[in-house]
C-alpha cells in the first residue's frame, strides 16, 4: 500500500526552474529517506540526490548547485527544487525510498529542458 506519486514536470526552457513534489502515503514519513532519480532517453537512472530522515542532504555532482531537495513531514512530501535547467537534465524523475523489505518507486514525472 506504499505510494509515492510525483507532480511538477512539464516543458522548461534552459536557465528556467521548476519544483518536483512527492506526495507519499504507506509509510511514516518522517522515518524514511527519500531521494530522487532520473532516466533520460537511452541512458541509465541516475541518482540525482537524497534527504535522509535528519534533513541531510546529497546531491549529483552533475546537480549540485542547482538542484534542491527538501521535506515537509506534515505533508509527507518531499520536493525536487531544480534551477538553472540545462538540456542534459531532460529525463523522466522518479522519486524513490526504501526499507527493510523494499525499494518503493513513484510513476515518474516529465521534465524536459529545451528551447
Amino acid at each position: 500500500q506504499v505510494q509515492l506519486v510525483e507532480s511538477g514536470g512539464g516543458l522548461v526552457q534552459p536557465g528556467g526552474s521548476l519544483r518536483l513534489s512527492c506526495a507519499a502515503s504507506g509509510i511514516i514519513f518522517s522515518l524514511y529517506n527519500m531521494g530522487w532519480y532520473r532516466q533520460a532517453p537511452g541512458k541509465e537512472r541516475e541518482l540525482v540526490g537524497t534527504i535522509t530522515r535528519d534533513f541531510t542532504t546529497n546531491y549529483a555532482d552533475s546537480v549540485k548547485g542547482r538542484f534542491t531537495i527538501s521535506r515537509d513531514n506534515a505533508k509527507n512530501t518531499v520536493y525536487l527544487q531544480m534551477n538553472s535547467l540545462k538540456p542534459e537534465d531532460t529525463a523522466v524523475y522518479y522519486c524513490h525510498s526504501r526499507d527493510i523489505w523494499n525499494q518503493y518507486w513513484g510513476q515518474g514525472t516529465q521534465v524536459t529542458v529545451s528551447s
